[in-house]
């Protein structure tokens, strides 16, 4: 059935399951022979299913019978001896308090996937239920050294900080008055992008599509010279502390693209260097989702995306994406919708099996953080991924 390490849920259960089945008109022992279980379910108290065998069981179910919602036929069918003590024991409670405080003692009969608490506070009670969760992050899913599950919110976040930038510039949005690609006769305005990666990458393309004056810093030469072979006029500067003062006087839109992956993103920009910058000039920070890269910069929202610090309008929209919904949700369904597909049918410790770049995805396994990043960035333990038996 199961071993002892397994989220799990008893066995007998499925009965309910069954009984749906075929009360309904359908072969119940072929769809349990489909989702590989024996014909027959079982009614002996101690035999457990995993949580991924009871779900393929459902989703199999589900396929049989057509009906999306038939975990509510099969709730009909329940009866408390499916559940054994625990069923027992709540029919026997005398009030509802009674029957929680039961469902709380006797809950791991049923599944050891969870815990019930009870938590009291002015004459109420609430009941609730912890999950011990298994997290998954797709932006540190890493597959030689790319990050594919991100890169489509970062080719979007990229692409709009430039037309957002360029909107900000603008004398009514409290501006410097400066025009991008500038006109004939006139100078284009100055983009400086902190970052070579993704979204630096396309916030440059779009940049310099639009006639901007472009320089990327970055600390990575092989990177720059990836970039100095695809975007041909722009320009690129090793990216350190001096430099970064020697353009700052000069820019008129500033891109914070910097990615530290599952960690919070270096602070590049302090206050008194952002000092230096011209009033009216624009600082949009992309790195916000993951604490942002300028000391001023603070998480903002769509509907009050802009504040000014040392006279430099800041956008700084935690979930830039999101502006573009549509765009965003079919660009991360493309790329995510293969290693969801695979983790239903296999589960999560499975699908790590068959493609073993999930794994770098883990941040938190069997309720304990596995992403070192991660825990380091909230102060947090950490342990390895292999050491937790799912896993290893």
């Amino acid at each position: 059935m199961s071993d002892s390490t397994s989220a799990t849920t008893i066995a007998s259960y499925t009965m309910a399951i069954h009984m749906a089945l075929e009360a309904n008109g359908h072969d119940a022992a072929a769809v349990f022979k489909a989702a590989g279980l024996s014909d027959a379910p079982s009614q002996d108290p101690l035999d457990r299913y995993t949580t991924v065998q009871m779900a393929t069981l459902f989703r199999e179910a589900v396929k049989s019978t057509g009906n999306p919602a038939f975990g509510l036929v099969a709730a009909r069918f329940l009866h408390p001896s499916n559940v054994h003590a625990l069923g027992y024991a709540l029919l026997a409670s005398a009030t509802l308090r009674d029957a929680c405080e039961r469902l709380v003692y006797y809950f791991r009969i049923a599944s050891n996937q969870g815990s019930y608490r009870i938590e009291e506070s002015e004459g109420r009670f609430c009941l609730v239920l912890e999950v011990v969760a298994d997290g998954v992050a797709f932006e540190t899913i890493d597959v030689n050294g790319r990050l594919p599950l991100l890169e489509p919110m970062s080719e979007i976040a990229g692409r709009m900080s430039v037309l957002v930038g360029g909107y900000l510039l603008a004398k009514h949005h409290g501006g410097s008055g400066i025009l991008l690609g500038g006109v004939p006769g006139v100078l284009p305005g100055k983009v400086v992008v902190l970052g070579g990666g993704v979204s630096g990458i396309n916030a440059a393309r779009m940049a310099t599509g639009l006639g901007g004056d472009v320089t990327i810093l970055e600390v990575d030469v092989e990177r720059m010279r990836f970039l100095d072979i695809t975007l041909h006029t722009a320009h690129t500067l090793y990216s350190d502390h001096a430099h970064i003062m020697e353009l700052l006087p000069r820019v008129d839109l500033l891109i914070g693209a910097v990615l530290v992956p599952g960690a919070k993103a270096p602070k590049l920009i302090t206050r008194e260097m952002l000092s230096c910058m011209r009033e009216g000039s624009v600082l949009v920070d992309i790195a916000i989702d993951q604490g942002g890269c300028a000391e001023t910069s603070r998480p903002t929202t769509h509907q009050d995306p802009v504040y000014v610090e040392e006279g430099i309008n800041h956008y700084c929209v935690a979930n830039m994406p999101g502006a573009y919904a549509r765009t965003a949700t079919q660009a991360l369904a493309n790329v995510t919708f293969p290693y969801v597909e695979l983790i239903a049918d296999r589960g999560l410790a499975g699908a790590a099996e068959a493609k073993p770049e999930l794994k770098s995805g883990i941040n938190v396994m069997a309720g304990q953080v596995t992403c070192q990043a991660v825990a380091e960035a909230h102060g947090m333990e950490w342990v390895e991924l292999d050491q937790i038996p799912e896993v290893s």
